[in-house]
């Protein structure tokens, strides 16, 4: 009952569409729901694939750049302080650290250096942050590669209203299906290595577009809304080339080619999130299919979800926003969104010039 609910006509297809007339004939290839099992084994394959290209290229070439793990001194064995640091807070109140002080008769200043001592143990090192840099920046590379190749030759690709030309009826090209299950199958990864990766402090946004994208991608596949979502997909990862090598640049130390790839990075969203992707294609998805048919839960839902990546681009985009006054004036100490690490002192440490996102990516991410 619950199932023959979940795929009633009406909520996926346009009227008089059902799913009668998506069946397979006369050499028409119609997206299933099955073609999306192979997901997960590929998502876990191109994490297995991460491993050998972070070892077999990442580290090489982090070396070739210079990129070095800062060598930090580890806090003291203290059962005391390690139990409150585990169970109470990582960031001790003054009032707190006092107590302390009292029961193991240290000053406040030996406190405060083994709790920043001990938080920087927990941060991840340069190396780390290059190689998951350098990964993505492969991922994006080639993905962007590919869609160009999957959509150079398109209709649609030129003219946004050849999207929606005999839509639903139409049928799965296989560049479509790799380039979907692919990206499905990359952001699918990076569910699974989230506890692993670098956290950064928009964490909670992360895991939201993650999510998004993989709701947006998949209803985008059962209801055939693919061709729009090719190009969604491809005008997400284009910035996120430039993000991940201005990271690249920046964790090796080459400062100023960090900045300019990241003065190209900024125009680059702002035109590809905030005028190509709300202004041509979330029109194209919004106006366009009233052209054809009644609208229905699906042109909705799609739409909504399309909404909520914006939303995102334009918070990443005042973030990005922010960097680029810093830099302007040249008050630019660091990533927005990052935990940097702290010097014996308590200062931070600048580690990275360049906004960070993840990835960042709306159908592509993020990206």
């Amino acid at each position: 009952m619950l199932s023959e609910w979940f795929w009633w006509d009406r909520l996926w297809l346009p009227r008089p569409v059902t799913w009668v007339d998506l069946q397979d004939s006369e050499g028409r290839v119609y997206a299933r729901v099955s073609h999306l099992y192979i997901i997960l084994p590929v998502a876990v394959l191109l994490l297995g694939l991460r491993a050998f290209y972070e070892r077999l290229i990442a580290v090489p070439l982090a070396e070739a750049l210079g990129v070095k793990d800062k060598i930090r001194k580890r806090a003291s064995h203290n059962p005391v302080l390690e139990k409150y640091y585990n169970t109470h807070s990582k960031h001790p109140t003054q009032a707190d650290i006092k107590g302390v002080c009292k029961k193991l008769g240290w000053s406040e200043r030996q406190v405060e250096r083994w709790f920043r001592r001990r938080r920087n143990q927990d941060r991840p090192g340069l190396l780390k942050k290059f190689k998951e840099a350098s990964w993505r920046f492969a991922f994006y590379l080639c993905s962007s590669f590919g869609g160009v190749l999957a959509l150079h030759d398109k209709p649609w690709f030129y003219d946004l209203r050849e999207v929606w030309a005999g839509f639903p009826k139409q049928s799965l090209l296989d560049s479509q299906y790799w380039y979907y299950i692919i990206e499905m199958s990359f952001y699918g990864s990076l569910l699974f290595s989230v506890a692993a990766d670098v956290k950064r402090k928009d964490f909670k946004e992360q895991l939201v577009h993650h999510w998004a994208t993989l709701t947006l991608l998949s209803f985008s596949w059962c209801a055939n809304y693919i061709r729009i979502g090719t190009l969604v997909m491809l005008v997400h990862d284009t910035s996120d080339v430039l993000l991940e090598s201005a990271k690249m640049f920046n964790y090796a130390g080459w400062e100023t080619t960090c900045n300019s790839i990241f003065v190209v990075f900024a125009l680059v969203f702002m035109v590809t999130r905030l005028i190509i992707f709300p202004f041509w294609l979330i029109h194209c998805t919004w106006v366009y299919p009233l052209d054809q048919f009644e609208p229905f839960f699906g042109y909705y839902f799609f739409n909504v979800m399309l909404v909520v990546l914006l939303l995102l681009h334009v918070f990443w985009a005042s973030v990005i926003l922010r960097m680029v006054k810093k830099f302007i004036f040249g008050k630019l100490k660091g990533d927005e969104r990052s935990d940097e690490e702290e010097d014996e002192e308590g200062s931070e440490e600048d580690y990275t010039h360049t906004y960070s996102n993840e990835s960042g990516n709306g159908l592509s991410n993020g990206h």
